[in-house]
């Protein structure tokens, strides 16, 4: 792919995961008013990944290879039905916003585990800097969060550590996906990798749910139409279009910068939760969250002194080769 291309998508990849994955979350509660936790999230994987095959198997492309079909049942394993299938099953006891406080500790896992690129990351002095700024801003605004919704808990106290000791888990699990991707790619197009991780986590998820035993009692006629939104919403913007971003700026750019999608979450899953769920924000959240996009910005400062260098460096050709031009061709 071009360069000139990947100016274009680098950006609009990243606009996908902050934004689109930061309203899943509200996307998630929805879906629970009607779907067990593990229903809901085999169904949006299976869905989103039969749709995808189907459509590339349509154009001729072969999805016959074991060995591919292997990296991918990893990867989406971990990245699907660990990472994501257990935010689900979390978000039953906390809320929305919660949960995507919660697993924003994904970039912190990256730079434990991803020791291939610990000299890149610290080496760049504002990338360390940055992902602690945007820890401490995110302590603040889960205190914030916690003194906002303590009269609106939606599960007892047990119930609600054991749903953030999940969280925590979801988040390593999906930085170990991740990781897996980006240092084992299948030999297929980035759609037919994804349509394959739907598939394999959308099963696992479906397995799941028959051993904790959702299907009894489970009637889909009951599900209310706020759920069957949710559902749509987790299938076509979640599954395809945000997970496919993600997958895609894993091949191209550092996994802790693409984590920073953690950090942004939150935010977009506030105010979709104030619009949409009339959500109150309090001041301790909004402060939160203004340290939170400090950090974020920092981790991404060298990247801009790079471009703005570079900016420079191309105004001051251009400004030469005028000027030469002008000496040149100076009427006598």
């Amino acid at each position: 792919m071009s360069n000139s291309k990947n100016k274009w998508l680098i950006p609009l990849a990243f606009t996908n995961i902050y934004v689109i994955w930061g309203i899943t979350f509200l996307a998630i509660s929805f879906g629970l008013k009607g779907f067990p936790p593990f229903i809901l999230s085999g169904l949006r994987f299976l869905v989103a990944g039969i749709l995808m095959i189907g459509y590339l198997l349509s154009r001729g492309e072969k999805a016959n290879s074991l060995i591919n079909w292997k990296k991918n049942a990893v990867t989406g394993i971990l990245i699907l039905a660990g990472g994501t299938g257990l935010v689900a099953w979390g978000e039953q006891y906390v809320t929305a916003s919660e949960a995507a406080i919660s697993i924003a500790t994904g970039p912190f896992w990256f730079i434990a585990i991803d020791k291939k690129n610990w000299k890149y990351y610290f080496t760049d002095k504002f990338i360390p800097i940055g992902l602690a700024i945007g820890f401490a801003g995110l302590i603040l605004f889960l205190k914030g969060s916690v003194h906002s919704s303590a009269a609106h808990a939606v599960g007892n106290g047990h119930l609600r550590i054991t749903a953030f000791i999940v969280l925590g888990l979801s988040s390593v699990a999906w930085v170990l996906g991740s990781l897996y991707s980006k240092k084992n790619p299948a030999s297929q197009s980035t759609f037919m990798n994804i349509a394959q991780q739907l598939i394999v986590a959308g099963l696992v998820c479906f397995f799941i749910a028959f051993i904790r035993k959702e299907w009894t009692g489970f009637s889909i006629s009951a599900v209310p139409l706020s759920a069957w939104f949710g559902v749509l919403f987790l299938i076509f913007f979640g599954s395809i279009i945000a997970y496919l971003s993600y997958i895609w700026l894993l091949s191209v750019k550092p996994a802790a910068l693409v984590s920073t999608h953690t950090y942004i979450n939150p935010i977009v899953t506030v105010i979709a939760g104030w619009i949409v769920a009339h959500q109150s924000i309090n001041g301790g959240q909004l402060y939160g969250l203004s340290i939170i996009l400090l950090g974020v910005l920092l981790t991404n400062v060298t990247k801009y002194f790079r471009l703005s260098k570079r900016s420079k460096v191309k105004i001051r050709r251009l400004r030469r080769f005028f000027n030469r031009a002008g000496r040149r061709y100076q009427p006598i």
